[in-house]
């Protein structure tokens, strides 16, 4: 049985607001995902483990961090 957190991994990415700056609209359009807001600074993208794969990839081609 997989481990929860790596669940969690595979289900997520939590990234800076910021860096999210003008690619939200583009990321909801293109990836079956929802987009939440954390706190002040940080939101966390959910979705199943291949939206979340290439809405990752989708990221880094624009320079957005991902880890």
């Amino acid at each position: 049985m997989p481990d929860s957190a790596q669940l969690r991994d595979s289900t997520q990415i939590v990234i800076a607001r910021d860096a999210l700056s003008g690619l939200e609209s583009q990321l909801d359009d293109e990836f079956t995902v929802s987009i939440f807001d954390e706190a002040d600074d940080y939101c966390r993208i959910i979705g199943s483990p291949i939206e979340i794969k290439a809405a990752s990839d989708f990221l880094v081609r624009r320079g957005v961090s991902v880890s």
